[in-house]
């Protein structure tokens, strides 16, 4: 009987102390960089760091950068046949705590509000004004603009992170859907080829309110040398990608 107890008692011990190097093992690795696949195709180099704090708990921040180019699918947002040239440039930082729900130790299904903050920079997006003016009707004037906006969005995302290889080193983290809402505000100048007659001021402005851009709420001020644009909008966004990185 006491043979039997000891068994028992020798068992349950070397069970306990697999299932505490198993989460010691887990425990050790707590961070984690990775790199986002989908945002390439769109020019958005983004990479992020992760740390988990807890079982439970994991803290990330992430910096990405849109080197100055072509915007994709400007089309989508911009339409009128006088406005071309259009480079964006920026760079974004997010600030994410996690919440998972599954394995633990940055592995399973997660909970994530975050924190954004974006920066662009506009440039060479140009607009070919018509001149109305009866002293030079039908001229096309180009206004070159350029100019800066900056960003803050809050919001929550809902993901899934998988532990892979025999080491678990290697990360593959997808983001199911996410959604913020957040608002932009910046300063547009555009400098006219030539000066501007009254005339042709106020048509701008007009011209310029009238513009398709569904993107923004913006205010035009107008003058000699071109236009002022000032930027002040409210929007809701989505957030969705993959990411893979390593573990260590």
């Amino acid at each position: 009987m006491n043979k039997i107890l000891f068994a028992l008692v020798f068992i349950c011990s070397f069970v306990a102390k697999s299932q505490e190097v198993d989460a010691d093992n887990q425990d050790k690795k707590r961070n984690l960089i990775k790199v986002n696949l989908t945002s390439i195709a769109f020019r958005n180099y983004q990479f992020a760091y992760e740390r988990t704090i807890t079982k439970r708990m994991g803290v990330q921040v992430s910096y990405g950068f849109i080197p100055t180019g072509q915007v994709p699918l400007v089309d989508e947002y911009i339409k009128d046949e006088d406005i071309n040239n259009i480079k964006m440039g920026g760079s974004n930082f997010t600030l994410e705590p996690r919440i998972y729900l599954g394995r633990g130790y940055g592995h399973g299904f997660y909970i994530a509000p975050y924190y954004r903050y974006s920066h662009f920079n506009i440039d060479n997006l140009t607009y070919n004004y018509r001149s109305e003016d009866p002293a030079v009707s039908g001229e096309k004037i180009p206004i070159a603009f350029t100019g800066k906006t900056n960003s803050n969005n809050v919001g929550l995302m809902i993901g899934a992170q998988w532990l892979l290889g025999r080491k678990d080193n290697w990360v593959l983290d997808v983001w199911f859907i996410g959604g913020h809402y957040g608002g932009a505000t910046g300063t547009i100048t555009g400098k006219s080829a030539r000066p501007l007659t009254s005339y042709e001021q106020n048509q701008l402005k007009q011209d310029i309110e009238d513009l398709d851009i569904s993107l923004f709420d913006y205010k035009v001020m107008t003058n000699a040398n071109g236009a002022v644009i000032d930027l002040d909008s409210k929007w809701l966004g989505v957030r969705s990608g993959i990411s893979f990185g390593y573990r260590f």
